[in-house]
């Protein structure tokens, strides 16, 4: 591991239900769905530790014991990963702050059903910009009606949410990273959302946030049946080295 990434925890949430998929899937969590031959969940930790991030907290619930059984597997030898159990449903927000105490001095954080195939290592880079706090990867597309869009101004900062209309528009990509003290500053007990109220709480403090948006995003989430069906496509396609064997610990995914 670079030196320089020795701050930095990566919380991948996989604690949701899924229950889009449920019908498909229902003995199987969102993020270990077979894809490509492996866990979905594996390809995610695979693209992030071709970056050099090498310690990583699963933050699971729904369906706990898979996921964990798979994170006490061989598939990552130079990586430290273990599981954080949510004690109830505690939402993306609150799932990341049960794990705050596990974290360095910053926080990458993935939604454990998505994969963003640019903008990881700028995303890393906010850590060296003065009084820049965190930030997230936005993605530009055609419609923004399923996801809902971001507002940001002239600097890059993030104002806001807007909610889902037809457009293009730029929409997150599901990837963050915030100081750990930021974090600690909002941290409350129960179920809470990253979009909806951590990230608005911390803009309402005056926190600055910055998008991140490479052009020509490759991106997906599995979070559909539709969009399960191209994942497959889509993991051969941007990781296909990987499917050789355990993906690096450093350097990129050919």
């Amino acid at each position: 591991m670079s030196d320089d990434l020795r701050n930095v925890t990566t919380v991948i949430l996989a604690g949701g239900k899924g229950t889009r998929l449920r019908g498909l899937h229902p003995d199987t969590p969102k993020p270990m769905i077979e894809v490509a031959g492996r866990p979905f969940l594996y390809w995610l930790t695979a693209w992030l530790a071709a970056h050099g991030l090498t310690r990583f907290v699963y933050s699971v619930g729904h369906q706990a014991q898979q996921i964990e059984q798979w994170c006490g597997g061989d598939d990552f030898p130079a990586l430290q990963r273990v599981c954080r159990c949510e004690p109830q449903p505690l939402g993306t927000g609150g799932g990341l702050l049960n794990c705050i105490d596990l974290c360095d001095e910053f926080v990458l954080v993935a939604n454990g059903d998505g994969l963003v195939m640019a903008g990881v290592d700028s995303l890393l880079d906010l850590r060296r910009a003065p009084r820049v706090e965190g930030g997230l990867i936005g993605v530009a597309v055609e419609d923004t009606a399923r996801y809902g869009s971001l507002v940001i101004d002239s600097e890059g900062r993030l104002e806001g949410f807007r909610e889902k209309i037809p457009g293009r528009g730029i929409v997150n990509g599901g990837l963050y990273l915030f100081r750990t003290a930021l974090l600690k500053s909002l941290h409350q007990i129960g179920s809470l959302s990253i979009e909806h109220e951590l990230i608005p709480r911390m803009i309402a403090a005056h926190a600055d946030l910055r998008v991140v948006c490479p052009a020509n995003v490759p991106f997906i989430d599995i979070g559909t049946p539709e969009s399960l069906a191209e994942a497959e496509r889509f993991v051969r396609t941007h990781l296909g080295a990987g499917l050789r064997g355990s993906a690096p610990s450093h350097g990129p995914i050919d």
